[in-house]
């Protein structure tokens, strides 16, 4: 006999316990799924990951139906490490959820506490003190996760070390880096060289795209979206494949105003 979970309600805090209850029912040894049960944090963080990625993607294409499906596929991901957690006795939901909460409250004390010149720029100022608290390393770099994208962890990266006075003093700098990092990836004579040194440049165009305040991330992300609408039109054009290079370059100049 199958068992479905029903008593949906208008109500957050219904629909939250009613998802909590379909994960416990799914996770449970005896009685639960097979693929669920035999799950870990490590199996299903890289699934965490997607599912966030596919919630930007839908805020991208401004599909808001999609979205709403994204975020809650991003909110069972949580309510799954939170079972498992759980299970384990290391916390719970409402620990994660309190928790959060008491961030937000703590971090916001021109909001909620009595200081009415806290304002949001003492919001990276309080999470330093935050992590000093809780932290074994004392690195002002504790604490960027390894698992971010690495264009965004080294934009990361870049502006920790700039608040201790690791910076160029203007753009010419970072301008600067960059020609010398190609003139390195130039003169690098193995595989692992060309690597070493195509890192140090993508590390060095990071940075200036930090200078001008550009989200290294985004502008890569719109750039790869700009190529395939580009690439998508030419292709289509009858016997693209059999054209020379000269050819498909013509194709692609009059494309790239579109």
């Amino acid at each position: 006999m199958s068992e479905t979970i029903t008593h949906r309600q208008p109500d957050p805090a219904a629909a939250l316990q009613r998802l909590m209850d379909i994960m416990a029912r799914l996770r449970d040894p005896e009685r639960g799924c097979e693929w669920d049960t035999v799950q870990t944090f490590e199996t299903i963080a890289p699934y965490t990951i997607e599912e966030a990625y596919e919630v930007a993607d839908a805020i991208q294409r401004g599909d808001l139906a999609d979205l709403r499906d994204e975020l809650g596929d991003l909110s069972l991901q949580i309510v799954f490490h939170t079972q498992m957690a759980a299970e384990a006795g290391h916390f719970t939901l409402d620990q994660v959820l309190n928790g959060v909460s008491d961030k937000m409250e703590r971090r916001h004390p021109h909001i909620f506490g009595d200081d009415p010149t806290g304002g949001h720029h003492r919001w990276e100022e309080i999470k330093a003190a935050e992590r000093a608290e809780r932290a074994a390393d004392p690195s002002v770099l504790a604490g960027i996760a390894l698992a971010l994208p690495a264009l965004e962890r080294a934009a990361k990266l870049q502006k920790r070390a700039a608040r201790t006075g690791f910076d160029w003093p203007d753009i010419e700098g970072p301008k600067a880096k960059i020609l010398e990092e190609l003139g390195e990836v130039e003169r690098a004579r193995t595989d692992e060289e060309r690597e070493e040194e195509i890192g140090d440049l993508l590390f060095s165009i990071v940075n200036l795209a930090r200078f001008l305040k550009i989200s290294p991330e985004e502008a890569l992300r719109k750039a790869n979206a700009k190529f395939e609408r580009r690439f998508r039109a030419i292709e289509a054009t009858p016997g693209f494949t059999s054209m020379s290079l000269d050819e498909q370059e013509q194709l692609w100049a009059k494309h790239k105003g579109r």
